[in-house]
């Protein structure tokens, strides 16, 4: 059966995703797989999963019944329920694209994008991105995220999927890109 890629419709695949999420942690990989594979920063509780799958559905891929990768949806509504999302979005909103502030722009940010170890180059980044296009664009005019320049691997699925680096940002002494896929092009 191959991967589906859908967006999340029960608690359990909130708990999928969480629980995809704790393997792939910074904290809990070592530097080298980190720096070959990638990682993920931020730890969502699953009152915040729970919150911003109430205000937009995320995305995943599913192997049968596992969670074997996410997109997470974070919408403004959301963006206050965790500090760096919060951050993320006051960074955002201080920026410009194409002459026009981004605060003046309807856009959604990418919460977390993960890929089970396993399920890794096998074109599910892509795809799970081309869904959330499917889904979301018709809304939002952009949608934008934030990728530690450290994350190569992260930093290039995001380039072949459409996204373009617009700008850069130091938090916590990481040096991150602030990347952009014009949906209105």
């Amino acid at each position: 059966m191959p991967v589906e890629i859908k967006r999340v419709d029960q608690l359990s695949e909130l708990t999928g995703i969480r629980a995809l999420q704790a393997l792939n942690l910074r904290k809990n990989i070592d530097a080298e797989t980190a720096l070959s594979q990638g990682f993920l920063t931020a730890a969502y509780t699953m009152d915040y999963l729970q919150a911003m799958h109430d205000a937009s559905p995320s995305i995943i891929a599913k192997d049968g019944d596992d969670v074997v990768g996410y997109v997470l949806v974070a919408t403004k509504e959301v963006r206050n329920g965790h500090d760096l999302m919060a951050d993320l979005f006051n960074v955002i909103d201080t920026k410009y694209y194409k002459g026009k502030c981004l605060k003046e722009v309807n856009y959604v940010v990418v919460g977390q994008l993960c890929v089970a170890k396993d399920y890794r180059g096998q074109g599910l980044v892509k795809r799970m991105y081309d869904y959330y296009q499917d889904c979301y664009a018709a809304a939002y005019e952009y949608l934008i995220t934030d990728v530690a320049q450290a994350n190569t691997r992260s930093l290039n699925a995001h380039k072949k999927s459409g996204f373009i680096v617009i700008d850069t940002l130091v938090y916590a002494g990481i040096d991150w890109d602030i990347v952009l896929w014009d949906w209105k092009k």
